[in-house]
C-alpha cells in the first residue's frame, strides 16, 4: 500500500511539473523573449512592487514586480495568454497595486532555465492603469493603510515592525533592523510565515472555546481566520504557503490526534503545494517554512516533555518550539547565508513572549482603524511596547561578538552541518532531561557567543590596518589604540561595516575619510555611526554623485559631525598614525543637473579619478591607500613627483583591469590588498591586474577569497593575517 502511495505521489508530481513547464512554454512569450523582441502587453500585477538599487553606479533605482501577461502584441500579432513574467521598470512602477490590470510596453528578455517565470519584461515608461483591484483587495489595502497610519507617530523601527508582524508588510522595516533579525534568527517574525497566523489562531481559538464554540465550530472559526489573514496579506505565493502551515497548526489545535494528526496534515499541505506549484521544490522560503513546522510538530513535543521534568510546562514549551524549529532549519540557513546563528534560540526565547501581544494587538488595531483613527492610535501605542522589546532583543543580540559564526556554504560544509544536526536530534532529548547537562550546554554556547572561537586568532594582536570584508567595496580601518581607529571608506553595507568594527572593538573614530561618494564606499556610513563616536568626516572636494553626497551630509548633520574637505599635500596625525593626502591636486568640474557625470575620457569616471589617495605611516610602515583612482589620475599622481614608495598598496578600484603599470611599479610594495566582493558582477580583480602585481613582485591578498585582511609587524617584519571567512 505504501509503495502504491509513493508511486501515485511521484506520478502526480511528474504530471504537475510537466503541466507547469508547459504553461511557461505555451504561447509566444518565451519565443519573443529569446529574440529580445519589443512588445506591448496587457498584464495583471501579482505582487507588491519592490524598489531596488543597482550595483551599477550609473543606473538609477528601479522597480521589480511579478505579473501575469494576459495579452501580448509582438511582431504584428496579438495573442491572449496567461504567462507569468518578472517586470523591471522605472521608479514610477512603484505606484502599481496588487490585482491591477495594466497596459505597458517594453522589451522581453529570456530568463535562466528552471525559473518560475517565462521571461523578464523591461519597461521603459510608466504603465497605463486599466482598472482598480477587486473590492476585497481594496478593502484589505484600506485595513493595511489604517494600521500603518495608527503607528505612524512611533519610532521608525516600531512603525516598520508592527505591520510586518501582523501581515508581513515589510515595506517600512529599516534595513539595519532587518539585518539584525537575520543574525538573531528572528527573520520569520517580519516575513509572511505560518508563525504570524499560528499566533492569531492560538489567541482566537481559546477565545472561541470560552464563548462555547466546540468541535466543527472551532474549525469554522479557524478557517475564517485563515481566510481573513490571506485577504489582508494578499494571496501571493508566500502568503498561501503561510496559510497552509497555519492549517497544520489548526489541525494540531482543534483535533484529538495531536502531533500524529499534525504530521499527516503537514504532509498533505506540502504535497498539495508542490502539486499546485512544482517550482516550490527549489524555493528556500518554502523549505524553511516546511522544516520549521516539521521541527515543531515532530521534535517539539518530546523535547518539551523532557524539559518539563524539571521546569514549568509553559517555559518548557517556550524553549522547545524555537529550539526544534532552529535546528531543523539550520542547514538550509547556513547554505543560504554562509553562517550559523548561535544566539537564535535564546533570541527567539526572549522575544517570544512579546510576539503574541504585538501581533494580536496590532491585528486588532488594523480592524479598529476602520472605525476610529484616534482609538487605533491608542491600541497602536499599546502594540508598540512589546514591539520595542523585540527590537531590543534583535539589536542587542546582533551586537554580540559571536551572534553568528561563519560556516562554509558548500556541499561538504552543509553536509557536515546536517549530520551534526541529525546527531543533535537523536540525542538532545536525553540532554534536555538533565538540568546539569542543559546548564553546561548553555554555558558553552554563551562562551562561544561572547568570545567566539574565531576571535581567539582574529583580529591578531598588534594589527595596524584591516581591510574589512564588506563585499564589493572598500572599508579600511587604521588602528590608533584603545578602541580608537581611523576609518577610510565604509563599504556598501552598514551591517558588514558594523560587524567588522565590532570584531576590532572600535568604539571611537576620530576621523572618517571618504575617498569619494560612490555607494560602495559610503553606503555603510550608518554602520560606523552605530553606537560609536565619530568626531569628524573628511571628504573629497568632488561632491558627486549628488544623491550619495546629500545622504552623507544628512547623516553627518543628524549626528552633529563636522565635514571638512581635504587639501592637496596636507598632513594629519592621530596618535601613532599619520598620513599625507597625495591626491586630488585638482578636481574636475561638477556635472550639470540632469546630465551624466561621465566625461569624454574612456578611462573612467571623474568620481573615481577624484578619489583621495593617502600615504599612511604607522609603526614604521608606509601604507598607500588609493581609493578608486583610475589610470588618468594614477599617471597624474606619478607626475607630481611625490615619493610613492610603500610597504603595502591598497590596489585601486578593487583590482579592476584599468591600472597604470608605472603607477603600480613605482610603489615598490611588498603586499597588495584588494577589497572586492565574492562573485561580483564586475570581474574584480581582473586577471591582468593580478598578473601585473605578481610581475611587480607583490604578494596579493583578497577579501573575496580570504575574508578581512589584517596588516601587522612581527619580529620577522611585515605580516598578513586573514579572518578566512570564505
Amino acid at each position: 500500500m505504501t509503495t502504491a502511495g509513493v508511486i501515485v505521489v511521484v506520478a502526480g508530481m511528474a504530471f504537475a511539473s510537466a503541466l507547469q513547464v508547459q504553461s511557461l512554454r505555451a504561447g509566444p512569450v518565451r519565443e519573443l523573449a529569446s529574440t529580445e523582441a519589443a512588445v506591448k502587453v496587457r498584464l495583471k500585477i501579482d505582487g507588491d512592487p519592490a524598489v531596488r538599487t543597482s550595483t551599477s553606479k550609473r543606473r538609477p533605482p528601479y522597480v521589480v514586480v511579478r505579473a501575469t501577461i494576459e495579452e501580448v502584441t509582438g511582431r504584428g500579432q496579438t495573442t491572449r495568454v496567461r504567462t507569468p513574467v518578472l517586470v523591471v521598470g522605472p521608479v514610477r512602477w512603484k505606484e502599481v497595486r496588487f490585482g491591477q490590470h495594466l497596459e505597458a510596453g517594453g522589451r522581453l528578455a529570456p530568463v535562466e532555465s528552471g525559473s518560475d517565470v517565462a521571461a523578464m519584461l523591461s519597461a521603459r515608461a510608466a504603465p497605463k492603469i486599466l482598472d482598480e483591484p477587486a473590492w476585497w483587495l481594496r478593502a484589505a489595502e484600506r485595513v493595511r493603510g489604517g494600521l500603518r497610519q495608527a503607528v505612524s507617530d512611533q519610532p521608525e523601527a516600531v512603525r516598520g515592525l508592527i505591520p510586518a508582524l501582523v501581515m508581513g508588510d515589510e515595506s517600512g522595516l529599516p534595513a539595519d533592523l532587518s539585518d539584525d533579525f537575520k543574525v538573531t534568527g528572528l527573520t520569520h517574525l517580519s516575513a509572511v510565515s505560518g508563525t504570524n497566523l499560528t499566533l492569531l489562531l492560538a489567541f482566537v481559538l481559546p477565545l472561541a472555546r470560552l464563548l462555547g464554540i466546540r468541535a466543527r465550530g472551532l474549525n469554522v472559526v479557524g478557517l475564517a481566520m485563515v481566510v481573513v489573514f490571506v485577504i489582508l496579506a494578499r494571496p501571493q505565493p508566500s502568503v498561501l504557503r503561510a496559510a497552509m502551515m497555519g492549517l497544520v497548526a489548526l489541525a494540531a489545535m482543534t483535533g484529538n490526534g495531536g502531533s500524529r494528526r499534525a504530521v499527516r496534515t503537514l504532509s498533505v499541505a506540502i504535497l498539495t503545494l508542490l502539486l499546485l506549484d512544482t517550482s516550490l521544490a527549489r524555493s528556500a522560503g518554502f523549505a524553511l517554512s516546511a522544516l520549521a513546522t516539521a521541527g515543531i510538530v515532530l521534535l517539539g513535543p518530546d523535547w518539551r516533555d523532557a524539559l518539563a521534568k524539571w521546569m514549568p510546562l509553559r517555559l518548557a514549551e517556550a524553549v522547545a518550539c524555537p529550539l526544534a524549529a532552529q535546528i531543523a532549519c539550520t542547514p538550509v540557513v547556513a547554505w543560504l547565508s554562509g553562517q550559523v546563528s548561535l544566539i537564535a534560540v535564546a533570541a527567539n526565547l526572549l522575544a517570544g513572549p512579546a510576539v503574541g501581544p504585538a501581533t494580536i494587538i496590532g491585528f486588532g488595531t488594523a480592524g479598529i482603524a476602520l472605525l476610529s483613527a484616534d482609538l487605533a492610535r491608542l491600541t497602536g501605542w499599546l502594540a508598540s511596547w512589546p514591539a520595542r522589546w523585540i527590537i531590543v532583543v534583535a539589536q542587542q543580540g546582533a551586537s554580540l561578538p559571536g551572534a553568528a559564526s561563519a560556516w562554509p556554504a558548500t556541499v561538504i560544509g552543509v553536509g557536515v552541518l546536517t549530520l551534526l544536526c541529525l546527531a543533535l536530534i537523536v540525542g538532545l532529548h536525553r540532554i534536555l532531561a538533565k538540568p546539569i547537562a542543559v546548564v553546561l550546554a548553555v554555558v558553552l554556547v554563551a562562551v562561544l557567543v561572547l568570545r567566539p572561537v574565531g576571535s581567539l586568532t582574529w583580529p591578531p594582536n598588534g594589527w595596524l590596518l584591516v581591510a574589512c570584508d564588506v563585499g564589493q567595496g572598500d572599508g579600511l580601518v587604521l588602528r590608533v589604540g584603545g578602541g580608537v581607529a581611523v576609518v577610510v571608506d565604509t563599504g556598501p553595507d552598514p551591517a558588514a561595516m558594523d560587524r567588522c568594527l565590532r570584531e576590532l572593538q572600535v568604539t571611537r573614530v576620530p576621523v572618517l575619510v571618504f575617498t569619494h561618494f560612490h555607494a560602495d564606499h559610503v553606503g555603510g556610513l550608518a554602520g560606523v555611526l552605530r553606537d560609536r563616536q565619530v568626531d569628524e568626516i573628511e571628504v573629497t572636494p568632488y561632491f558627486s554623485p549628488a544623491a550619495e553626497y546629500r545622504r552623507v551630509v544628512e547623516l553627518a548633520e543628524l549626528h552633529r559631525i563636522p565635514l571638512r574637505t581635504v587639501a592637496f599635500h596636507e598632513r594629519r596625525t592621530i596618535g601613532p598614525v599619520s598620513w599625507t593626502t597625495l591626491w586630488p591636486a585638482r578636481v574636475p568640474a561638477l556635472p550639470q543637473p540632469g546630465r551624466s557625470s561621465a566625461t569624454p575620457t574612456d578611462e573612467g569616471s571623474p568620481e573615481n579619478n577624484a578619489s583621495i589617495a593617502m600615504m599612511v605611516e604607522a609603526s614604521g610602515l608606509r601604507l598607500f591607500l588609493t581609493g578608486d583612482l583610475e589610470p588618468e589620475s594614477q599617471r597624474a599622481v606619478v607626475a607630481t613627483g611625490v615619493d610613492l614608495r610603500a610597504d603595502v598598496l591598497k590596489v585601486p578600484h578593487h583590482g579592476s583591469a584599468q591600472q597604470d603599470p608605472t603607477f603600480i611599479q613605482s610603489t615598490g610594495a611588498k603586499l597588495a590588498l584588494i577589497s572586492a566582493g565574492i562573485d561580483n558582477d564586475y570581474g574584480h580583480p581582473a586577471p591582468r591586474t593580478l598578473d601585473l602585481l605578481t610581475h611587480a613582485g607583490m604578494t596579493t591578498a583578497r577579501t573575496d577569497t580570504q575574508g578581512s585582511l589584517a596588516v601587522l609587524t612581527t619580529s620577522h617584519g611585515l605580516s598578513l593575517s586573514t579572518s578566512s571567512t570564505h
